[in-house]
């Protein structure tokens, strides 16, 4: 009995010493080294995890700068140039400046400029509702005001307006794109800040016609191409029904605003125009 016992003793142990030389040598073979600059540009990054880089969080994101071996391409919109140049300096790469962006709501169908003409009981969220109905307004194209938008953001930066039924973006917002994601509408959108955090955009993304779009909504864009015409840059183009302001373009000028018979391009941040009398503009005219 003792011998017996003492033979499975030796096995197990045997067997426990050959499995574990067996398991350092595929631990060898197949064992991975990790850059220590993995480390060290994770630590410099935010740490927010947003996706705003493109990838799946500030790790992922600090990997793939390494394996790349170069900054070109890569930006970190919670942290910004300050955060890329530190991480430039760390690893003595160079860091091309961006333009800090900031998020647009490009729908204006507030529950005034659109009023409900039915009601939807039931749906809570927009990626829910965008599959049953057009909207309260009438709108296909329009926000549907359930706070997907809100919901998705982790900085706070954006939430939904009581009397306009609009979501509202905040300064804080570091254009990450997690709302741009959210809103099946596709009525967000990322644009520069501007020089002066001055923007200049068409409030709408209705692709009808002038009239059915003006029945659902009193500012929606009807396509009628003033704004194409009055553009000293060419920085605006008409595409189905729909005008579109490109930022890189734009220099803020503001003579589409005056334009536009719906009001449906905004400006923000501006200071007040000035309002020209009948006087000054008879004597301008002379």
């Amino acid at each position: 009995m003792n011998e017996t016992f003492l033979y499975a003793v030796i096995s197990l142990v045997a067997l426990g010493a050959t499995s574990a030389v067996i398991l350092f040598f595929v631990a060898q073979k197949f064992k991975v080294i990790e850059d220590p600059r993995i480390d060290i540009v994770n630590d410099a990054l935010p740490g927010a995890n947003c996706g705003g880089c493109g990838f799946a969080g500030c790790r992922n994101f600090a990997e793939s700068i390494i394996k790349a071996g170069s900054l070109e391409g890569f930006s970190c919109p919670a942290g910004g140039n300050a955060t890329m140049t530190s991480v430039a300096e760390l690893l003595g790469m160079v860091a091309a400046e961006t333009e800090p962006q900031i998020a647009v709501i490009r729908c204006n169908g507030s529950m005034i400029n659109s009023p409900a003409k039915v009601q939807l009981d039931g749906a809570d969220s927009c990626a829910f509702a965008h599959y049953l109905f057009a909207g309260e307004g009438g709108c296909s194209h329009g926000c549907l005001g359930l706070a997907d938008c809100v919901r998705s953001c982790i900085f706070d930066a954006i939430y939904m307006d009581s009397e306009s039924g609009l979501p509202i973006v905040k300064d804080n917002c570091i254009a990450c794109g997690a709302c741009v994601k959210a809103c099946p509408r596709a009525i967000i959108e990322l644009r520069d800040k501007g020089k002066k955090d001055r923007r200049i955009f068409v409030s709408c993304v209705n692709q009808e016609k002038g009239a059915p779009a003006k029945k659902n909504c009193s500012v929606a864009c009807i396509g009628c191409g003033k704004c194409v015409k009055v553009c000293p840059f060419e920085a605006i183009t008409m595409n189905n029904n729909l005008a579109y302001i490109d930022y890189s373009k734009c220099k803020l000028c503001r003579k589409c605003v005056p334009e536009c018979p719906t009001d449906a391009i905004h400006e923000l941040n501006f200071p007040p125009r000035k309002i020209v009398t009948t006087e000054e503009a008879a004597t301008a005219s002379v």
